[in-house]
């Protein structure tokens, strides 16, 4: 019995399925990730309230944004795409810090 010849573009098809299921995994550890560190800034809302210190610290977000370029350049990323990025998962953590104030 002859095989039956592979239709055109279907490896193209099965390679962007494949490609589409790794970004999804990726996508859900990006998820699992920035979830871990809003939990993390809840702690650190919590010890700063009990070390009698302000929560909120501007220079310290700034030196994050600015160690988050860094980073991003070094994996060749737009650093201002980068920044936005950062200054979203900083307004999230914020947040979760002021939540018990």
């Amino acid at each position: 019995m002859k095989a039956e010849p592979e239709r055109p573009g279907a490896s193209a098809h099965a390679d962007l399925a494949r490609l589409r299921e790794e970004i999804e995994r990726i996508d859900r550890t990006l998820i699992e990730l920035i979830a871990r560190r809003v939990n993390l800034a809840r702690e650190v809302g919590a010890a700063k309230r009990a070390a009698g210190l302000p929560t909120l610290d501007p220079a310290r977000e700034a030196a994050v944004i600015r160690q988050a370029a860094v980073l991003g350049r070094e994996a060749k990323l737009v650093d201002d795409d980068v920044r936005q990025i950062f200054w979203h998962i900083i307004g999230l953590s914020r947040r979760a810090q002021l939540e018990n104030e």
